[in-house]
């Protein structure tokens, strides 16, 4: 699932595109119905919050989506592509799709970590979008859009400061691993930034939330900011400092990070080899020397 930096860098590339003009959308293969509601209206901004993204065309007439687990745009440059798949929507912008396609028009993304920025066009440049396979795509009114954003905690990328999160957390017996995954406390964290911010932080992640020092949480929040901020300009999420990284120059894939994924490895810090348990309903990953384990000790 796209974690908060990524849902960011698309609210900028689409507003980028779209925004202060008026945009043609429909749902080819009529699982959208309510594209008449927004088509040929002028997209008044793109919002981002967490793992939510809100086209704003008026009153009570925001475009919702949630992108999910296999959610995915594709964008490029030109005329329309014919409509092929499982197409749920499209927007465009009518006088850029008449023009010629720019040279390295955008390709349907990869897997995160194999996508390094190349093959994007400008932002500015794209024409047309294409939306498949989202959790969620709908029409929300004013008071539906302001009641997801109640449920929500605080975007680190949206400026929000910690305040209302360490309050939950200082009052939670859960473990800060699990809470961590909670978009209700912070919004836009998810699997990868979960395990990444807690090695970094060396924070046991079977600690219960209320004996997590408010400093501790007040660091990683500010730890955070500049590695999701990284992470909307090519999409990689990259938490390992070059000193620990085995090889120099460019960051290898397998070198990207402490111990997501990296479960049976040793630890780039002490050598240990990487855990994994199931929490939160994902998998988690951490150092049990480095995140000395609290449940025994």
């Amino acid at each position: 699932m796209p974690e908060g930096n990524e849902i960011h860098r698309w609210a900028e590339r689409h507003a980028a595109a779209f925004a202060g003009r008026p945009v043609r959308v429909d749902g080819p293969q009529g699982r959208f119905v309510d594209s008449d509601v927004i088509d040929g209206r002028k997209l008044v901004r793109v919002m981002a919050v967490g793992k939510h993204l809100g086209y704003d065309f008026g009153t009570d007439r925001i475009l919702h989506v949630h992108l999910g687990l296999q959610g995915d745009f594709k964008e490029g440059s030109g005329p329309l592509p014919p409509v092929k798949g499982a197409l749920r929507l499209r927007m465009w912008n009518a006088a850029a799709v008449k023009k010629p396609a720019v040279p390295g028009e955008s390709k349907k993304h990869s897997w995160y970590s194999e996508d390094d920025g190349t093959g994007h066009i400008a932002p500015e440049q794209v024409a047309w979008v294409e939306l498949r396979g989202p959790m969620d795509c709908a029409i929300y009114t004013q008071d539906k859009w302001e009641k997801l954003l109640e449920r929500l905690g605080p975007d680190p990328l949206n400026g929000d400061g910690p305040e209302k999160a360490i309050e939950r957390i200082k009052k939670s017996r859960k473990p800060i691993g699990a809470l961590w995954m909670d978009q209700s406390i912070a919004a836009g964290i998810g699997n990868i930034y979960r395990a990444e911010l807690l090695f970094r932080a060396r924070l046991n992640p079977f600690v219960v939330g209320k004996d997590v020092s408010e400093a501790k949480l007040k660091a990683i929040w500010k730890d955070a900011l500049p590695l999701m901020k990284a992470g909307m300009v090519d999409r990689r999420i990259i938490t390992t400092l070059p000193k620990d990284r085995p090889s120099k120059g460019k960051v290898l894939k397998e070198e990207a990070h402490y111990v997501y994924r990296r479960q049976g490895r040793e630890c780039f810090v002490c050598g240990t080899k990487i855990m994994k348990e199931e929490m939160a309903g994902r998998n988690l990953y951490w150092c049990p020397c480095c995140q000395k384990d609290g449940r025994t000790g």
